[in-house]
């Protein structure tokens, strides 16, 4: 049972996703800190406080939803522009760079393909 344990941790996509997962909680704190610490000031100087959270429509609390739209539509545009855009950017330049040129066929192909020729004209 231990045995069937530790394959099962030890496999390498375990790892990678474990892995993924912490990175992912840490970038996530760099994000959320982005978006609080620097995104919303900036928005509050020019457009006065950005926070929502007091207002009501009678019993209903429409401030925190409207804060967390505008939480989430910040945190997906920092995302989209710090991650996806350089990711999009180096996948691109990377196929660019691993795009082969035709390589000349050796001359055994070469003679092949005439032999090949003449026996189809002789068929």
């Amino acid at each position: 049972m231990l045995k069937g344990y530790k394959e099962f941790i030890m496999r390498g996509n375990v790892i990678d996703i474990a892995v993924a997962v912490v990175i992912g909680t840490a970038f996530g704190q760099v994000v959320n800190s982005l978006v609080a610490d620097v995104i919303t000031p900036v928005i509050g100087t020019l457009i006065g406080v950005p926070d929502f959270s007091g207002l009501k429509i009678g019993p209903i609390v429409l401030g925190r939803f409207l804060n967390a739209i505008i939480n989430f539509l910040f945190v997906s545009t920092a995302i989209y522009f710090l991650v996806i855009v350089p990711m999009n950017e180096l996948a691109k330049r990377k196929k660019e760079e691993t795009k082969e040129t035709p390589v000349e066929p050796s001359e055994e192909v070469k003679l092949l393909r005439e032999i090949l020729a003449e026996l189809k004209k002789k068929a």
